[in-house]
């Protein structure tokens, strides 16, 4: 972890210790001439957590997420180290869910479906995946690689221990159908040229998590490699990096 970042973000305290919700995100690729976009939302003003600022799609992880139909199959490294992650009530399915609830809240924030066209019958889901069943749609596991985690620190108004998934805007259905929706509390959605924020409010922890992708993206500029995971978490009140 870059030095700055533990001097700009110091932890809260005292305060009461809330448990961190399970919850995922997904930071969406799109590449052309050389060029890479990320695709994030502006957060309503008004909110509690992380009013006004750009983030990526995301959210927590719903028990539908454990059910709703899927296609493909996490990369196995990512698999283990989210299995790994959730220690003694880990399992397949549970990391499924962090990775599935990634795609539905990129779907109900942007309107886009990761997944493929399923067959001639109308795919049955649980209603908070309806979108996908009306477009004949199954997301899809394959298309999404696991690429760092952080957890919240204490005292800030919301806790999650935040998976963070990253995906190649190839695997998006409907690429001409990219919206808005207040309702899931961003504004305004966007491309943002990599690396380029000039003017734009970011969270600390999401220049972070792009810092990291960026290197990865360097050596594994396909993101098809089996590589350690950061993990940035709280601990004696310090910031601490290891590798899942």
């Amino acid at each position: 972890m870059k030095p700055e970042f533990t001097e700009r973000i110091k932890p809260y305290g005292p305060a009461s210790y809330t448990r961190p919700r399970d919850a995922a995100t997904l930071i969406l690729l799109r590449r052309n001439a050389g060029r890479t976009e990320v695709l994030m939302g502006k957060r309503n003003a008004n909110l509690v957590f992380m009013p006004g600022m750009f983030v990526f799609p995301g959210g927590r992880t719903e028990r539908a997420d454990l059910t709703a139909p899927r296609t493909g199959s996490l990369h196995a490294g990512d698999a283990e180290r989210l299995v790994k992650g959730m220690g003694a009530k880990g399992s397949l399915r549970r990391a499924e869910a962090l990775a599935m609830s990634a795609i539905r809240e990129t779907q109900e924030e942007t309107g886009l479906l990761i997944g493929r066209q399923a067959g001639s019958d109308r795919v049955q889901a649980p209603r908070s995946w309806d979108a996908f069943a009306r477009a004949g749609v199954v997301p899809d596991l394959s298309a999404i690689r696991y690429i760092a985690r952080a957890i919240t620190p204490p005292g800030r108004p919301r806790r999650f221990d935040t998976r963070f998934f990253a995906a190649d805007a190839r695997h998006v259905f409907n690429p001409d159908e990219l919206i808005a929706n207040p309702e899931e509390e961003l504004d305004e959605v966007r491309w943002i040229r990599f690396g380029d924020f000039d003017g734009i409010k970011v969270p600390d922890i999401t220049v972070a998590i792009l810092d990291l992708l960026a290197d990865r993206l360097k050596d594994d500029p396909d993101l098809s490699r089996d590589m350690p995971v950061p993990f940035i978490r709280v601990e004696n009140r310090r910031f601490l990096q290891t590798f899942e």
